[in-house]
């Protein structure tokens, strides 16, 4: 998974033609570490897509600016837009993650 480390970094990936991954996440953040011991299991499945990661507290205004309020949370970008959004309360297993990305991407 490629960090993103700046805004302009960031509005280019997710200009791309074809579907992104993009996790928000923050260093003290509790779910997020119960979801990075799980997520390297989920995108092997889905390793046809690039992932990126996005620190919501190093990167400001980005997660605001998508409406992600809770973290981590997993978005779907294609072509400049938002298609999907998983919100932190449904990123507790890989079941969930991957049952998301399934119904998004199919």
């Amino acid at each position: 998974m490629e960090a993103i480390q700046t805004v302009e970094q960031f509005n280019e990936i997710i200009q791309s033609e074809e579907p992104v991954i993009v996790k928000f996440y923050a260093d003290w953040c509790r779910d997020c570490k119960v979801l990075d011991m799980f997520i390297g299991d989920v995108i092997k499945d889905f390793n046809n897509y690039k992932w990126y990661e996005v620190n919501s507290d190093e990167v400001a205004g980005v997660a605001e600016n998508h409406q992600v309020m809770g973290i981590p949370s997993i978005l779907i970008f294609q072509n400049g837009e938002k298609l999907a959004h998983q919100h932190s309360a449904y990123t507790k297993s890989p079941e969930s993650v991957s049952e998301f990305l399934q119904q998004q991407l199919g």
